[in-house]
């Protein structure tokens, strides 16, 4: 491996790394947050388009773990196609990736989607006392459908994105 190629291959598993670390951070401060907004808006009985804030704070966190997911992944998949594959050798990622194809076992949730979901419900529920008008309830509501929908969204598009990054990343070397 040329030494441009070796300090490429270092740096693409730094960011691996970095952005994996980086993600749980970025769960751990974002529910923080959120909690420590439920608190306040709670104590001090503000109400309005106020009680939705909380749900921005939580869909904020979701969508940067997400993000930092995805792209990990990515990564993940060019490393297999354009360092393992390409010298015919059989590293991390695609150990990685036949094991989890492989082996059934409980399944981790790196998008943290039950402690999310669980979280928008306590949000909800937390922003009716505030939102004492049905106009608002019916907007709370649907903003935190919306949120919800997302969820979903985002865990059936982490769920195909491994084998569809790595189609596309095979059919790059092909050209």
């Amino acid at each position: 491996m040329s030494d441009l190629r070796q300090t490429e291959y270092m740096a693409l598993r730094d960011t691996i790394r970095q952005r994996g670390t980086t993600r749980v951070c970025a769960v751990l401060a974002g529910l923080a947050a959120w909690g420590a907004l439920i608190i306040t808006l709670s104590i001090t009985e503000l109400e309005g388009a106020v009680a939705l804030a909380p749900l921005v704070v939580l869909a904020t966190a979701f969508e940067v773990n997400f993000f930092l997911h995805a792209g990990v992944e990515r990564i993940g998949r060019y490393i297999q196609v354009f360092y393992e594959e390409a010298a015919g050798s059989v590293g991390w990622e695609t150990t990685a990736m036949q094991y989890g194809s492989t082996f059934t076992a409980p399944r981790l949730d790196p998008l943290f989607v039950a402690i999310f979901s669980v979280s928008a419900a306590v949000n909800f529920v937390s922003s009716l006392p505030e939102t004492r008008q049905p106009g608002w309830i019916a907007i709370s509501f649907s903003a935190h459908l919306l949120f919800a929908y997302r969820i979903v969204a985002a865990r059936k598009a982490a769920a195909h994105q491994r084998a569809l990054d790595l189609d596309r990343f095979r059919k790059l070397v092909s050209k």
